[in-house]
């Protein structure tokens, strides 16, 4: 006989007749009877929390049931003590309402259950919890650059011991070295972020395992309690944790659903490389995680760990800032590619042409014109890059003091830089630049004369990637989408569904 439930009712009939079970983690062990359920700290130290002492097992228990006590009330009954005949308690734990396992929502996913309206619920109960749930200096402080920093660095040194095993070296090398450029360049988006109240003293620890969906909505168990700092996070990196958890449980597609219906009832602003970063960072949690419980004995979990870990890396590189300069002299074609370039990829496009029209500069090619042009691109692709967004700056980058200045928004906002050079017979780039100008439909006001004049100017850039554009820009605007994209296949393999 199933265990029959009514909203958060359970009959009492059903209890004895429901299977015992037990249950593992790598830091608690669970007892299912009847109609409850046990939990039990284990007397561990795992180096990122330490239950080796009673009394921090029975402080842990406390603390989960008053924070858990935030989103799912009516699971979350009490304290227990275990005692000898003596009296004497020689264990704590937790007694909780046991939850049905067919409406666990990973057990739903792995079924084929349509879960979409399960989504939708979750993710207005989530976005509730969040509005609800503690502000303070020190959660914002968490939220910015220096705790997201702080984390990513402790996981990676908890993780450590398991590189070149679980943890493959060169996508751990890859990973340390995207998550923490990453952060080192989006100070000011993670600043403002926790500055507009956008960090909160979150779940922490969102998994499908631990959600059920009940028909009066859904029960969200099992939030990180062993250390306040880790829960002390962005809203956005709160709810990622779920959508990395359904993109390994193989539904990329109910990641999306539920990243949306979350940004949508929450009403938070999202840059979509800091989503991918989020989930990565969450990916990587989980594969240290189950790193550890491969180490103690679960012989599913290392393969868990290695497509965490996977996840975790194209994420990253699916995240990471970029700076892509498309130059070259009027006429060879290189704003067609850069906007081309910059709709395709769907990032921010730059161009001193546009600038130029912008102010009171338009026909004035002196040096000192140029370089105040080339001081407003230059500061609106920093701020772009310093808030997430990847950047095309187009420009004909004539000479190596410009492109210098360029390199050091690159460092100073770690975001790789890559440079396109676009090429013509400088007869036809002339004859494009006059046709162009006589047709008015250009900002750029270089006709043949000021092209013919750039291009005699125009400084060696051995550093930048050709693009022929002599017949036309879809060849080129291939060969640079192929420059930019390679190294995705290289590292990254397929993430097999768990």
């Amino acid at each position: 006989m199933p265990l029959r439930y009514r909203y958060n009712c359970w009959h009492p009939e059903s209890v004895q007749e429901t299977r015992a079970e037990v249950r593992e983690t790598h830091s608690s062990v669970v007892l299912l009877l009847g109609g409850r359920a046990y939990k039990f700290k284990k007397a561990v130290d795992l180096g990122f929390l330490d239950f080796r002492r009673l009394e921090d097992r029975a402080r842990a228990c406390r603390r989960e049931v008053d924070l858990n006590r935030r989103i799912a009330p009516d699971v979350y009954l009490s304290t227990i003590a275990l005692k000898a005949p003596d009296d004497t308690t020689y264990e704590h734990g937790i007694a909780m309402r046991r939850m049905p396992e067919e409406l666990r929502l990973a057990t739903m996913i792995q079924h084929g259950d349509l879960v979409d309206e399960q989504l939708c619920a979750l993710a207005r109960l989530l976005a509730d919890f969040h509005a609800r749930a503690a502000r303070a200096p020190l959660i914002a402080a968490e939220g910015g650059a220096a705790g997201l920093r702080r984390r990513w660095v402790d996981n990676l040194r908890e993780a450590e011991a398991f590189r070149g095993g679980t943890l493959p070296d060169g996508t751990f090398d890859l990973i340390r070295r995207l998550a923490l450029d990453y952060v080192d360049g989006r100070v000011e988006l993670l600043k403002e972020r926790a500055d507009a109240g956008l960090s909160v003293d979150g779940h922490g620890d969102l998994l499908a395992d631990d959600i059920f969906c009940l028909p009066d909505g859904p029960r969200v168990l099992d939030c990180l309690d062993f250390d306040d700092r880790l829960r002390w996070v962005d809203m956005l990196d709160d709810a990622a944790f779920l959508a990395m958890d359904l993109e390994r449980l193989g539904r990329e597609d109910l990641a999306d659903t539920f990243m949306r219906r979350y940004t949508e009832f929450s009403g938070i602003p999202v840059v979509e490389s800091l989503r991918h970063h989020y989930i990565a960072y969450r990916a990587f949690v989980r594969a240290k995680v189950t790193a550890i419980q491969a180490q103690q004995g679960d012989r599913s979990a290392a393969a868990q760990s290695r497509r965490c870990t996977e996840l975790s890396a194209r994420h990253l590189r699916a995240g990471e800032v970029r700076f892509i300069l498309i130059g070259g002299a009027p006429g060879t074609g290189k704003t067609t590619i850069a906007t081309a370039l910059a709709a395709r990829l769907g990032y921010v496009l730059v161009g001193t042409d546009s600038i130029r029209q912008e102010s009171p500069l338009a026909s004035d090619y002196s040096a000192t014109a140029k370089a105040a042009i080339y001081r407003m691109l230059l500061e609106r692709a920093r701020t772009a890059l310093a808030h997430g967004e990847s950047v095309v700056a187009d420009a004909t980058w004539t000479d190596q003091t410009t492109r210098d200045l360029a390199v050091r928004v690159s460092a100073e906002t770690s975001s790789p830089l890559v440079a396109f050079e676009c090429q013509a017979p400088t007869d036809l780039a002339a004859r494009r630049a006059q046709l162009r100008w006589q047709a008015g439909g250009s900002t750029s006001a270089a006709g043949a004369r000021v092209a013919a004049m750039l291009a005699a100017a125009r400084v060696s850039w051995p550093e930048a990637i050709a693009l022929d554009t002599t017949g036309g820009p879809d060849q080129p605007l291939r060969a640079a989408l192929d420059a930019l994209h390679p190294h995705v296949d290289q590292h990254l393999p397929e993430v097999v569904p768990a």
